[in-house]
């Protein structure tokens, strides 16, 4: 059995409709609104502080309600084996920054010190990053590049050394203060621009560019950092160049290490479910690795390449250098970006897993504040992680306190364990940096789904990794930006144009006959909607091209793209005028007329529901429209603006030329209306709506 709705009711313009239920906020005392909104600002109370902490500091607002016995097993497990996993991937990450390892172990520690204070997400683990550090390298080889002056002394080494973490803290340093400042203007929004094949895209590219710039490592040669375009095919034919002078021994030491990481992860990934904790092969790699090397004193009888002198303790802190801001300004902002909006990803993706929300503009200060702060401490970029971030779930971490376990772990290290890593080959970091990216290469199996989703998302992908393979990690990530931001446009723009409408029998429902088969034009008239979205100035080329094609007899020019002859169907409307019961037009009193060659149409009702918004252009548009029906003698109506279309509409002059009483709620409304006056008349009217 069906159920049917009926609704009886007046008529009703958008005038009459704010009079009896009420005018919209924004159109009320706007002034008097501003002065509440600033005087609430500015108030001063215990409640809006104590809110006001708890929003910016939010350990506060979630430590009180920790759930000691049911959380803290999972942070303590979660946060130590992520800690361990750190060790390793900071040295590695440190490497493929150009910056001794000691400062990967620093950047392991601070950040995600501070990001237990200040983040919302609780299960983002943040540290060192792969793209970020090498970025970072590309701007630290382009202003300090490595000397291969053979008749170099330790101290200009030395010299070298911290100029290039001066240039890294120089970054970080910016970079906060960049986080800071979009924090300060809620800018958070600004990382929707990024879209997720975009970011896929970026990574995965980047990614070849790591793995290309450690074969020389892993192949013990000593070639020169290349920047700029054509990165890639540089450092391979210097390292094509080089194969002669490949070291046997670190190719052997590379060869073992990569069998044995990616065993290990093979076995983790497969039996992650089971696995409390995942094997942590990195840290045994490392130690295995040094004790050998130390053992059989590598270093000096097979001239392999080893970590040095890892310092222990922390070191002074020391303001960075803003002589380097001017140089560095340009590569910072796509750091930044790419920091934010990796990290926002991630941690929104964990939080829709477990139900919470995270507050991206309380990111922005939790990532500005880390990196800011680690500055000080010569610390190079940091962000939220992939890797150590899945690694943090899928161990049982529930809440940002695994982060104090982590720090603990890094902690130990670098006030006792540092100094023995001195042996450790630099082939096995760079080993670790290759197979860390494991995730990263497997986006590819995502390109047969995405072509089948979307070919525009898979084509943005396309060329977003093309550009970032050929170009650069940074001119990359641009030309997918603004590909995707031209491809968004030129979707908007191709939908321009009118769908011609059909109702419903015996309903007010209204919908384009394309999409549905079984509704009728009322006859005599031609059922028209502008397609979904706004009408600017970039759409009024398209707009009238579209009605350029239109041939409609006596309609002035303007309205071409309004009109089309449209089939004859029989259809009923139901009016009711004011106060009185429901009119039910039956078929002596339809209005279907076969309309002739010389008939004049007589009124014109264009449904605004589809347009989101108006600018200028299309509110001028509007307003010749009007004034070209009222010189022909036709009447116009509107119906289901939005409020921001009819103010603009209104702010442009429409209303001179147009009653308040021609606006109306729906298109049901409008037509009802027409229909009545209709009936008034002895002449037939045609009426014509889009």
């Amino acid at each position: 059995k069906m159920s049917g709705v009926g609704v009886y009711r007046s008529i009703y313009t958008e005038d009459q409709f704010k009079q009896i239920y009420g005018t919209p906020k924004e159109d009320i005392k706007t002034s008097k609104k501003i002065k509440e909104k600033i005087f609430k600002k500015c108030a001063c109370s215990t409640d809006v502080w104590v809110k006001f902490v708890k929003a910016r500091i939010p350990i506060f607002s979630w430590l009180p309600r920790y759930k000691l016995k049911k959380w803290l097993l999972g942070d303590a497990v979660a946060g130590l084996t992520v800690g361990i996993v750190h060790i390793p991937q900071g040295m590695a990450f440190a490497l493929l920054t150009s910056v001794a390892p000691i400062y990967g172990l620093y950047t392991s520690f601070f950040p995600v010190l501070l990001y237990l204070f200040f983040g919302t997400g609780r299960h983002v683990s943040t540290g060192t990053f792969a793209v970020l550090s090498l970025m970072t390298g590309s701007v630290i080889e382009r202003l300090v590049p490595r000397t291969n002056d053979l008749n170099s002394t330790a101290v200009d080494l030395a010299d070298v050394e911290q100029r290039r973490i001066g240039v890294a803290a120089a970054v970080a340093f910016l970079m906060g203060i960049m986080m800071l400042c979009m924090f300060a203007l809620q800018l958070g929004f600004l990382s929707t621009y990024l879209s997720d094949p975009i970011i896929k895209a970026f990574t995965n590219g980047a990614a070849f560019h790591v793995t290309v710039s450690q074969i020389q490592n892993m192949l013990g040669l000593r070639l020169p950092r290349f920047t700029g375009p054509f990165t890639i095919f540089k450092t391979l034919a210097s390292v094509f160049k080089a194969l002669p002078l490949t070291n046997v021994t670190e190719l052997v030491i590379s060869l073992m290490c990569l069998a044995v990481l990616i065993f290990a992860k093979e076995i983790n990934m497969r039996f992650r479910h089971k696995l409390r904790t995942p094997i942590p092969m990195e840290i045994l790699m490392v130690i295995v690795a040094t004790g050998i090397a130390f053992a059989s004193s590598l270093d000096t009888q097979y001239n392999i390449e080893i970590v040095g002198d890892i310092p222990a303790g922390f070191p002074s802190p020391k303001f960075p250098s803003l002589e380097l801001m001017p140089h560095i300004v340009g590569d910072t902002v796509a750091i930044t970006f790419v920091g934010y909006a990796v990290s926002v990803s991630l941690a929104m993706i964990y939080a829709d897993k477990h139900r919470y929300t995270i507050d991206p503009n309380q990111e922005l200060l939790a990532h500005g504040l880390s990196n800011t702060i680690s500055s000080l401490f010569s610390c190079f970029p940091s962000s939220a992680t992939l890797a150590t971030t899945n690694i943090l779930e899928s161990a049982g971490g529930n809440t940002q306190l695994s982060g104090f376990f982590t720090s603990v772990i890094v902690l130990v290290v670098l006030l006792l364990v540092g100094p023995l890593f001195y042996y450790l080959p630099k082939a096995v970091l760079a080993c670790i940096n290759v197979t860390s990216l494991r995730q990263m290469f497997l986006q590819f199996q995502d390109l047969p789904e995405l072509w089948r989703i979307s070919r525009i998302d898979f084509l943005v992908w396309m060329v977003t990794w093309f550009a970032v393979v050929v170009l650069n990690v940074d001119l990359g990530l641009a030309v997918g930006v603004i590909f995707s931001m031209m491809m968004v446009i030129c979707r908007t723009q191709r939908r321009a144009g009118c769908s011609v409408l059909g109702r419903a029998p015996n309903t007010e429902i209204y919908r384009p006959v394309k999409r549905h088969s079984k509704l009728d034009e009322i006859a005599g008239v031609c059922n028209r909607r502008w397609a979904a979205g706004p009408i600017h100035f970039g759409e009024i080329i398209f707009f009238k091209a579209n009605g350029a094609s239109q041939n409609v007899h006596r309609v002035p020019a303007i309205l071409c793209l309004l009109v089309s002859p449209s089939k004859h169907t029989r259809a009923e409307v139901f009016t009711r005028s004011e106060g009185d019961a429901l009119q039910h037009n039956s078929n002596e009193n339809n209005i279907y007329i076969d309309r002739a060659d010389d008939e004049e149409i007589q009124a014109v009702i264009i449904s605004c529901s589809s347009v989101t918004f108006i600018d200028a252009s299309g509110a001028r548009l509007f307003t010749q429209m009007c004034k070209d029906c009222q010189k022909s003698g036709i009447n116009i109506y509107l119906a289901e603006c939005n409020s921001s279309v009819l103010k603009m509409l209104s702010c442009t002059g429409l209303m001179k030329h147009l009653s308040p009483q021609h606006v109306f709620v729906t298109v049901h409304d409008a037509v009802a209306f027409v229909e009545q006056n209709k009936e008034s008349k002895t002449q037939k009217t045609t009426t014509i709506w889009v």
